[in-house]
């Protein structure tokens, strides 16, 4: 199988490793808008030839992989749509699914187009931050597959059971809420903790020198690219400020139990937050 990747950072030079890892494509073809980043992703090998045609690149392929952000995609997906063959596959691997999903929902060609999104990632960004293996045994959504043609769906289950990962089967609106609830909100979080110990703490060597492995954890996303997030925010918005509304509302009532030095009602928090252990181990 011949795979082309448009955008070759985390997510797409990943895929592309994992594909070449479990023998389940022989070429791959990238399109990258950063001339220092495709150099570096034939440098790394993550592909084995870059196009700068992206209607060329798609038709070489058997399998394309749209891996740009998310205001990218919703231009790039239709172009991609325009060029892609009826044996073709597209997918995607975006983190919002409801404005891109509309931008093709008329296309004449989006029975080939199957939307997924890889729960799988990490704080860094380019064609260096590949990892091979990155999505093993994590969970893969496959949104809206009642609109892809049933021979696209059963190559994309395929793939991502080989690779493998667990597939989760979502319509967008439903994708895009739970997203929001344990995905987005730890992003957002994640940048105010950064962005309030670099306000408060202005000696950077103490901040190195008495991080903690809980701050180091908590904080690590906020390392991420704003290239990435923000168009993920701007398309998720709505769903993004109704849980920072209730994040916002526990954040209050936590400090004032402790304006309060109401130590039981803390306690009883924390043991009411302890709860989550009983999901995630």
């Amino acid at each position: 199988m011949n795979v082309t990747i448009i955008g070759l950072g985390l997510i797409g030079g990943s895929l592309a490793l994992s594909l070449r890892q479990h023998g389940l494509a022989q070429h791959f073809i990238g399109v990258e808008a950063s001339p220092v980043h495709a150099r570096r992703a034939l440098e790394l090998g993550l592909v084995d030839a870059i196009e700068t045609d992206l209607a060329a690149a798609v038709r070489r392929a058997d399998l394309v992989v749209v891996a740009v952000p998310m205001d990218a995609m919703v231009a790039v997906l239709p172009l991609v749509l325009d060029a892609t063959a009826p044996h073709q596959v597209v997918i995607d691997v975006g983190s919002t699914k409801g404005t891109l999903l509309a931008a093709v929902a008329a296309h004449s060609r989006r029975g080939r187009f199957v939307a997924v999104h890889p729960m799988a990632g990490t704080e860094y960004s380019g064609p260096d931050a590949a990892t091979q293996g990155l999505f093993d045994g994590k969970t893969v959504v496959l949104c809206d597959t009642e609109h892809s043609d049933p021979d696209a769906v059963q190559l994309v289950e395929k793939l991502f059971h080989a690779l493998p990962m667990r597939l989760l089967y979502l319509d967008a609106a439903a994708h895009d809420l739970h997203t929001a609830y344990v995905s987005h909100i730890s992003h957002i979080t994640s940048f105010a903790l950064a962005l309030t110990v670099l306000e408060k703490e202005k000696e950077e060597q103490r901040i190195f020198d008495l991080a903690s492995g809980g701050f180091a954890s908590t904080v690590r996303l906020a390392k991420s690219s704003p290239a990435m997030w923000v168009p993920i925010f701007r398309q998720n918005r709505l769903n993004v400020l109704d849980v920072l509304d209730e994040h916002l509302h526990q954040l209050q009532h936590l400090r004032d139990l402790l304006a309060r030095e109401d130590y039981d009602g803390l306690t009883q928090q924390i043991q009411q937050a302890n709860h989550i252990r009983k999901i995630l181990p």
